[in-house]
């Protein structure tokens, strides 16, 4: 891992790796979105990144061994990004992130919902998600990003927010 040392701090180290404005939004898109191209991370995150900082951070991301790289056997010019153990492993320190977001932070109801699911499933329900992802991303990866391989967490976490965005959207029109 090529990473700046200012210092051995564990904090310090990790922060390096992580603690730019969109490493984690893009682990958090591959993780809770299973989203495994390059177009879908572009098209589809909330924050609207832009695709040579998308690419930048792919790059690098990769480079540091938290998200690897692989040709789509469907299409010649796709490539899949699959999540790595390193990246798998931070699923408590998201879930903690999102129970401090949820606590203090003006967030969205169906935004919110999967911290919240995570919050309450603690750590039982991290270790179910995780190996989870580390069948759909490591162990299948081609599977887990075509859809034949599948995470129950996943699919009860987007069922949430699906539910809880109807829930808002039915809210609205009722107004």
């Amino acid at each position: 891992m090529d990473i700046e040392r200012r210092s051995g701090c564990p904090i310090n180290l990790t922060m390096e790796v992580l603690g730019d404005r969109w490493s984690l939004v893009v682990i958090r898109d591959i993780m809770f979105g299973n989203r495994r191209h390059f177009r879908e991370l572009l098209t589809h995150s909330q924050e609207g990144i832009a695709s040579n900082i998308l690419a930048a951070r792919l790059k690098r991301l990769v480079a540091l061994g938290l998200v690897s790289k692989q040709d789509d056997p469907s299409h010649s010019q796709k490539s899949i990004y699959s999540l790595t153990e390193p990246a798998i492993q931070l699923v408590p320190v998201l879930a903690a992130i999102g129970a401090w977001g949820r606590r203090h932070l003006p967030v969205s109801e169906d935004l919110s919902i999967r911290a919240e699911l995570l919050e309450v499933g603690g750590p039982a329900l991290w270790d179910d998600f995780m190996a989870d992802l580390r069948r759909i991303h490591i162990e299948d990866s081609i599977g887990g990003a075509n859809g034949s391989v599948t995470s129950p967490v996943l699919a009860r976490l987007t069922q949430a927010f699906l539910d809880a965005r109807a829930k808002m959207k039915a809210g609205a029109e009722g107004r």
